[in-house]
This record gives structure tokens, sequence and C-alpha cells, in this order.
């Protein structure tokens, strides 16, 4: 899968490090961790990199050797990576993490780090003249209350370009703060991408008509309903596409993967079953691995579902290779 766009996608929040375990079994009897790195941001633009889709990450790190890691790892996949701020005071965020395909607990370490002192001043060279989209997500408005004046200023109308939102929900930062916000900006937003679970514990409702009726502004309403499918809710219409069948590896990092396999064909044009078909298959690519952003299946794989009459799209299994 591939589109090849005129524009750029700026993709802004934080990035971290991130330790996993070297080998399965219990997290206590571990003694060899790998570094990784991760953010639900920066995961979306190296996905849309590896699709042939020019991005751009900002953010903010510490100058430390964490720091040193995400920059390279990011720039690495080809991202521009040259509107991220190194905070020579505050550290590289961290988090922990353990893996399985029933679900992925980790830990957070990421208080005082140099994202959450981002402001709206990071908002003020956001957009240049070659930028198609912004994207957003709501874990950034959990970080500070400079963090949340920043989505607030990224998503102020009138503006330049239009702003894609995810909701990524992470009960875990919200504890100390009214996620009520979250309604707010997400119906600032142009594009809103939001899975069905993590809606119905935000907002009381995962139904796409109970979601519209409650974030009527967006043009485009992308409502993730796990393993069934995913729903656009756009122009009055809903258009729902069943998702695929995968031999899951580990899930974390499939939703960022569908944000831009989604987002990719969004920017192209498609029509809106495609979009979301571009979309599966791109979280498809991160189910089945361990990592948080997988290589991208194979044009063998994609081309013909992408365009697959509905039982061929039905009866695939993609399972990873041996």
């Amino acid at each position: 899968m591939r589109f090849e766009l005129p524009g750029c996608v700026v993709c802004l929040g934080e990035t971290m490090a991130v330790l996993v375990p070297a080998a399965p079994g219990p997290v206590r009897g571990v003694r060899t961790w790998l570094r990784a790195i991760g953010g639900a941001e920066s995961n979306v633009a190296v996905h849309l990199a590896r699709l042939g889709v020019r991005s751009r990450w900002v953010g903010a790190v510490g100058d430390d050797a964490f720091g040193g890691a995400v920059l390279d790892a990011v720039g690495g996949a080809g991202v521009d990576v040259g509107g991220v701020r190194v905070d020579p005071d505050r550290p590289t965020g961290l988090y922990v993490k353990e893996a399985n395909a029933a679900g992925s607990p980790v830990r957070y370490y990421r208080r005082g780090s140099a994202a959450s002192a981002m402001g709206p001043e990071v908002s003020a060279g956001l957009v240049t003249d070659d930028v198609a989209l912004v994207h957003v997500t709501g874990i950034t408005a959990a970080l500070s209350d400079s963090c949340l004046a920043l989505l607030r200023a990224v998503l102020a109308r009138p503006r330049r370009v239009p702003v894609s939102f995810d909701l990524n929900w992470r009960p875990a930062l919200w504890r100390d703060r009214d996620p009520a916000v979250l309604r707010e900006l997400a119906d600032a937003a142009d594009v809103v991408l939001v899975g069905s679970d993590e809606a119905e514990a935000v907002w009381g409702t995962g139904d796409p008509d109970g979601l519209r009726a409650l974030l009527p502004n967006p043009t485009t309403l992308v409502v993730k309903q796990g393993a069934r499918g995913a729903t656009v809710v756009e122009g009055g219409v809903s258009t729902f596409q069943e998702g695929l069948r995968v031999e899951v590896v580990e899930p974390v990092g499939a939703g960022d993967a569908f944000a831009a396999g989604y987002l990719a064909a969004h920017l192209a044009g498609c029509a809106p079953a495609r979009r979301l078909r571009a979309g599966h298959l791109q979280a498809a690519a991160a189910l089945l691995t361990r990592e948080d952003v997988g290589e991208p299946l194979p044009p063998e794989v994609t081309a013909p579902l992408l365009d697959a009459d509905p039982a061929t799209w039905a009866a695939a299994h993609l399972r990873r290779r041996r």
C-alpha cells in the first residue's frame, strides 16, 4: 500500500523510551529488558512514512540518552524530526510494558517530562505551506495544563489546515484531571477517530449514531469497533467495513496503525470503505508483530485486498510468517 500525496502530515505529541521484556514469561522473573521507543503520534508518523506519505513529528525530548534514541529511531524511519525540542533540563519520558496477545500492561514514568512542558507556543510554527493535515491525540491533553492549552491552540478556528483527533483514552493519565475536556477537543476537530470501547468508557456510548449526536461538528467520524470492523459517519451517511481476521501476536499499536492507514487514504481522496480497508490492513501489520510499529504488509497482500469483493475480504486470514 503506497499513497503518494503532495502534502505533509504533522503529528504532535510525546514519544518516550520503552522497556520491554527480552523474552516471554513472568515479569518478576525477567532479567533482561530491551529498549524501544513508543508514542501514539510518532507511531502514526512512522506508519505514514512507510506508506509513502511525508510526515513530521513535533514534540520534546530530554537532552539524554533516551531522547537521542527517540530521535534516532523516529528520524531513522523516514520521519522529519527537525521540529522536536531537546530540553536541557527535563528528562525524556519512559514507560515499561509487558507483551502478550491478551493485552500489554504498561507503567508510565512521564511526570515532569520534557514533553509535558510543551505549551501553546509550539503551535506557532506547526503549520507551513507544505502541511496537509495536523494529527493530535487526547493523550497530550492529559500531560499538563500547558499541553492542554497547546491542543486548544491547534484546534482553534479559523485554521489553515484540517486537524485529526484520535481519542486514545489512557485512564491512568486522567486520575487527577477532568476528562470532560476530551469532548470539547474532539468536537473541534475535522476528523475524529475513536474506539467504541473507549468512547463507551469516556462518553457513555460507543454507538456511531450516538457519538455523532455527541460530536456534531467534525466533518468525519471514524468509530473503530474492535475485531468487528469500523464505521465512517460522514455527510449524514454511515459506512461500515468489517475487520480482517488476524493472528494477533500483540495488540498495542494497532490503533495508531489503523489511524495512519485511514488518514493516508482519506488524504488521497478515497471512498469511505476503501479508507477503512486501508486502516484495517495497516492495523493488521501491527497486530502481527510485538513492535508498536511493524513493517507494512507486502503489496502482493494489500493490493488484492483493497479492491477485493466482500466475500474475498471476509475469507482472508492473515498470519505471521513462520
